[in-house]
């Protein structure tokens, strides 16, 4: 029964990514064959929840850490599109800001089909609202990544039951304010909607991931005072906790566990559901022998030196987070720097792993929370829920910091405690510090690299604009 789910997931995973730009939304779906019950409407919510898997495995995770001083790629023949994103020289060619587009959008049109539709269909109040709340969630997400990524886009939130409506609507980007205009009321109203829900799992929306979500949109913008209202009602709710051994966030099993608040879901079989990981963040060495069938890694995100050595002396997280060494087939290890996050030793097929990717997490609200007590003049508050953190990965407590120097402890900390999962560039950026950061970690290791200021939103793609010459370029590309 498993595997008949998880085909017909893949099955709708493939069906479902046709480009939005391209006028092919989900009007094609016939109106007399499908939206017509609740089972429906989940059909659909599963179609969009698995588009995630995509989105994070190949393209998030490279955007958010490869582009940094966190890591880098040492594969022998890297992409173009790869190399782009090691030295910060983005072009509007590039294949993962391409699928970053395409994926997010498709969310957007997957749940405005959705919205739409859902009221004309006869059913209980609580699966209704539990159906609208998740598909706000999904819209809000894909507005995220988009807005966050590429600066102003265009705004759709409704269905389109025809090409010539798609043709009529205005595609031109709006504003950065009102894109995130309508991340908020989505957000909020998705919190709402699914407060009270029975929990589905947490590779579904619940009202914490809304209000998660909503705390990090809200810290985006630095609206500290609304991030700090959103991440307290996370962190009240007393519903999540941190896990006491780190490393179990990242090794099989690691399912429905208390810190995790939004997973995606992964599994190994060959049933096209698995993860890269294991490939993407272990060293390109044909003579490798950490994996079932001598599988090879591909060394396309692997730890810089710098990142290594980032790590408090003791820090729990950094044996959980890289490897220093690889065993060889020759015998004994050699050494090499990789990381040990998501990696599924169990698996020898590349592109198989089984490791669920956690893309909302309790330890990612306290540091959050934190950051937007720190910013509204409330330092010990702020300490306390650091000190949570660093508690568990067996650092010391820090007490006494004023605003700027909490500020940068809490940099720091989110950097080794999130590290390859996304966060870095994202971070860099919402607190203006990639260009200082990011020109002196070039500087300091000999790379002819520059960041200029341009660089913090990335390339509208080519692809699109080809489609949509309405969209236009953002400066500097």
């Amino acid at each position: 029964m498993k595997k008949y789910i998880i085909y017909i997931l893949t099955l709708l995973a493939g069906t479902s990514c046709s480009d939005f730009l391209e006028l092919q939304p989900e009007h094609q779906i016939s109106d007399g064959s499908f939206y017509k019950n609740a089972n429906d409407f989940e059909t659909a919510l599963i179609g969009s929840y698995s588009s995630l898997q995509n989105l994070y495995d190949a393209n998030l995770v490279y955007v958010g850490e490869l582009t940094t001083d966190n890591a880098e790629i040492q594969w022998t023949t890297p992409s173009i599109s790869e190399v782009e994103l090691d030295e910060v020289n983005f072009t509007p060619s590039n294949g993962f800001l391409n699928s970053i587009w395409q994926i997010s959008f498709n969310l957007v049109s997957q749940s405005n089909n959705i919205l739409s539709r859902i009221d004309d269909v006869d059913m209980g109040t609580q699966i209704r609202n539990q159906i609208k709340g998740e598909a706000l969630f999904l819209r809000a997400f894909g507005y995220f990544n988009l807005v966050r990524t590429f600066g102003p886009v265009p705004i759709v939130d409704v269905a389109f039951r025809s090409p010539g409506e798609i043709a009529a609507y205005d595609m031109t980007r709006k504003p950065e304010e009102a894109v995130y205009q309508i991340l908020e009321a989505d957000l909020n109203q998705a919190t709402s909607l699914l407060t009270g829900v029975e929990e589905l799992g947490k590779s579904r929306a619940s009202s914490a991931a809304a209000m998660t979500l909503l705390g990090k949109v809200y810290l985006t913008q630095m609206d500290y005072s609304n991030a700090e209202t959103a991440l307290k009602g996370v962190v009240e709710s007393n519903a999540f906790s941190l896990e006491s051994d780190y490393k179990r966030l990242f090794t099989n099993g690691n399912d429905e566990l208390s810190e995790s608040i939004f997973e995606i879901k992964y599994m190994s079989g060959n049933l096209g559901v698995g993860n890269g990981f294991s490939s993407t963040f272990t060293p390109a060495r044909f003579d490798m022998d950490i994996f079932p069938n001598q599988m090879q890694g591909s060394g396309r995100i692997l730890p810089t030196p710098e990142m290594s050595e980032a790590y408090e002396d003791g820090d729990l997280r950094r044996p959980a987070s890289i490897g220093d060494s690889v065993r060889v087939i020759s015998g004994g290890f050699e050494k090499e720097l990789y990381g040990l996050k998501f990696v599924d030793f169990t698996t020898g097929v590349q592109g198989d792993g089984g490791i669920n990717f956690t893309a909302l997490r309790y330890a990612d609200v306290l540091l959050m929370y934190a950051e937007a007590l720190n910013q509204n003049g409330k330092q010990d508050e702020a300490m306390v829920y650091l000190n949570m953190v660093r508690e568990r990965a067996g650092l010391t407590e820090v007490s006494g910091l004023d605003q700027a120097a909490l500020t940068v402890a809490l940099a720091q900390e989110r950097r080794v405690e999130l590290f390859l999962e996304g966060h870095r560039w994202f971070d860099l950026v919402r607190t203006g510090k990639l260009l200082t950061e990011m020109n002196a970690y070039f500087e300091r290791n000999n790379l002819n690299f520059e960041v200029q200021a341009y660089k913090t939103i990335m390339p509208i793609p080519l692809r699109e604009i080809d489609i949509n010459p309405s969209l236009g370029q953002n400066t500097g590309y």
